[in-house]
């Protein structure tokens, strides 16, 4: 399924995102020329089902600042000026400045570090999946945003950057590659929903029982309860596939 979705966005593939040099003030990596919000902005205006959560500017500088991004990129931009957006009728939550139940795009990545991180999450899709820009450390892609998804428990490269992901989010170009992850009627179910919400699928969809979206019991849960079970299930079935192939 990962290889499906990343063949439906590989095309036009955008260079890195602009991650600036590092020891820079808030005020350096927000005052630049071109600057990407306002784009940004126009985009999320012209969706009705995509909209910004808030964000007190003071904090928007610290989260800049800690990422050592400029607002020349797609990350600075969301750090910066939002919350966090939430997109394709709540489907996507991409990572900002952090607010409603969102996680800002430092502590998630227990930024500011030493060094960069091995991969840098920047968003999550309703059902507990998570999207990561690939720092060398999931030995993917790096560079390109990667996808750990409940139906696989694996990572896999969507072959996109992060500011290509993130319009194409806002713009609805990723609803074909996620089409087996939905059900009908899921945009009324999802939209209901808090940022800070996810839906919980059982049976689960790594599983032959889970399969069908469509025909599993379905319940608003809280997105760290999801992202902590579906990680608990990755580390499982690592475990196992590690003791296989070490078996003669």
């Amino acid at each position: 399924m990962l290889a499906e979705r990343r063949s439906l966005l590989i095309a036009d593939r955008t260079p890195p995102d602009d991650t600036g040099s590092m020891n820079r003030t808030a005020d350096e990596l927000a005052n630049v020329a071109d600057p990407v919000w306002p784009e940004m902005l126009r985009a999320v205006n012209s969706h009705d089902d995509a909209r910004v959560i808030p964000l007190p500017r003071e904090r928007g500088m610290r989260v800049l600042e800690a990422l050592q991004v400029t607002a020349r990129s797609a990350l600075g931009a969301l750090a910066l000026n939002t919350g966090g957006l939430v997109v394709d009728h709540g489907w996507f939550r991409i990572f900002g400045g952090g607010g409603e139940g969102v996680p800002d795009l430092a502590s998630v990545n227990s930024l500011p570090a030493s060094g960069p991180p091995p991969a840098l999450l920047v968003a999550q899709d309703v059902l507990g999946g998570q999207f990561a820009i690939d720092g060398g450390g999931l030995r993917l892609n790096p560079g390109a945003v990667c996808y750990l998804g409940p139906d696989t428990l694996t990572w896999g490269d969507l072959g996109i950057g992060h500011g290509q992901f993130v319009f194409s989010a806002i713009e609805g170009h990723l609803a074909e590659a996620f089409a087996d992850l939905r059900w009908p009627g899921w945009e009324e179910e999802v939209s209901a929903l808090a940022p800070g919400q996810g839906i919980t699928l059982y049976p689960p969809p790594f599983s032959e029982e889970g399969r069908d979206i469509g025909k599993v019991h379905r319940r608003p849960a809280p997105m760290e309860e999801l992202v902590l079970f579906y990680a608990d299930a990755a580390a499982q079935l690592n475990e196992r596939t590690d003791r296989e192939c070490r078996t003669p």
